[in-house]
């Protein structure tokens, strides 16, 4: 007998010979606590003392060749001297998983099949719980939130700025055709309120040259809409506040993201910038599912809508995702872009890796290898592609007619 069949399970590691009979049992930890960090181990693919013990009486007993379910478990094997085989979904597995509970009782583990699952239940809350914890602990994750808020106070302050300014023009209409941004204008409703304080004075105190200063008084004077109590003015002036103070909270979160975005993804953030690496890694759902994704995957995140109706219809598929942010990118002609997001994505797809598995820094070696093969694309492709004639089409054959 030189083959036998390794498990690892929640009651511990099993052996079992080439006719299920079970052979070795080294249980689990008897404490939650060190049952959970057991089972932990096994998820991550480590070797716990339970397999290590198993390995080693095995290897006395004069076991040769050992059957496992994972690479993980295999790579163990090998490093005990033992010839590992790899059969996932084998049939002494798949009996082992479901004898579970009769074999904890056969072990001794437990006494009755409740005790089994009572302990089983405990268990399992206290794992789900460590490894929400440890999810939770993770640094991306602030990022990838704090870029969400943005996105929702973007919202926000749309919605509240066209509000203002449709409520502002019924006493001075002509200021949202002067004044186009948003900031200025809430602030300027803030500041000044009633149209009567729009004074050159008063604008100038704003910080307005003395040319649109006495554009917008003039306008002030001579404007179209309707008087309005103190009272009125004072509830416009509230929402002209918030907005103002949305665009603070906006500015300050910028900040903690480039912070946050240095620490965790600063490969990441060489290349692209800390608000779009956020926001790759919002949509990814994370740094490490960022790092496991192919370059292909990255280069559309953003564009599944684009891309799912490519592959229903059969059209073109997307070229870039929310990489169009990327300044090269967008500012490029439209035959050259696709390339560029191509380079892009392929050298996130290594810095997301490395920012990942090992945190080195070669943010500066990736830039300049991006920047020259944008100038190496610019040069090759520096004139749009000519496009194929459209080859004729078959005329429709004439439908026949029934003769009556």
């Amino acid at each position: 007998m030189t083959k036998a069949y390794l498990v690892e399970t929640f009651i511990g590691v099993l052996v079992f010979d080439e006719n299920k009979k079970l052979l070795l049992n080294i249980p689990a930890p008897s404490s939650i606590d060190d049952h959970v960090e057991y089972l932990l181990k096994v998820e991550n693919g480590e070797e716990t003392p339970q397999l290590a013990e198993a390995l080693g009486k095995l290897r006395e007993n004069g076991f040769s060749e050992v059957e496992v379910e994972h690479l993980s478990v295999a790579r163990n094997v090998s490093n005990h001297g033992l010839k590992p085989n790899i059969s996932p979904g084998h049939e002494v597995f798949l009996e082992a998983r479901e004898r579970l509970p009769s074999l904890a009782l056969e072990t001794g583990m437990y006494k009755t099949v409740d005790e089994y699952y009572q302990k089983y239940h405990e268990i399992m809350m206290e794992y789900t719980r460590r490894k929400l914890r440890r999810e939770a602990q993770k640094r991306d994750l602030l990022a990838v939130q704090a870029i969400r808020a943005i996105d929702d106070i973007d919202k926000t302050i749309n919605l509240y700025i066209a509000r203002l300014r449709e409520w502002y023009s019924i006493h001075f209409p002509e200021l949202d055709e002067l004044v186009k941004e948003h900031p200025e204008y809430a602030k300027l409703v803030y500041e000044l309120g009633d149209r009567s304080n729009f004074t050159v004075e008063n604008l100038r105190k704003l910080g307005y040259s003395m040319e649109k200063a006495e554009k917008l008084s003039e306008a002030a004077r001579s404007s179209i809409g309707a008087d309005l109590s103190d009272f009125d003015l004072n509830y416009i002036k509230i929402l002209a506040n918030i907005v103002l103070e949305l665009y603070k909270l906006r500015d300050t979160l910028d900040g903690y993201i480039e912070v946050v975005m240095k620490e965790v993804a600063p490969n990441i953030t060489a290349i692209v910038g800390p608000k779009l690496g956020a926001r790759l890694m919002s949509i990814a759902g994370g740094l490490e599912r960022l790092a496991k994704l192919p370059a292909s995957t990255i280069q559309v995140l953003g564009a599944e809508k684009a891309l799912f109706r490519a592959l229903r219809t059969g059209g073109k598929p997307p070229k870039h995702g929310v990489l169009f942010q990327y300044p090269p990118i967008h500012k490029s002609p439209r035959w050259q872009r696709g390339k560029i997001a191509r380079t892009v994505a392929a050298k996130l797809a290594i810095a997301a890796k490395i920012d990942f598995f090992s945190g080195r820094f070669i943010g500066d070696k990736l830039v300049k290898e991006i920047e020259e093969r944008i100038e190496e694309i610019k040069k090759l492709y520096a004139k749009p592609p000519v496009k194929k004639e459209e080859e004729e089409k078959p005329k429709p054959k004439p439908k026949k007619k029934w003769r009556r």
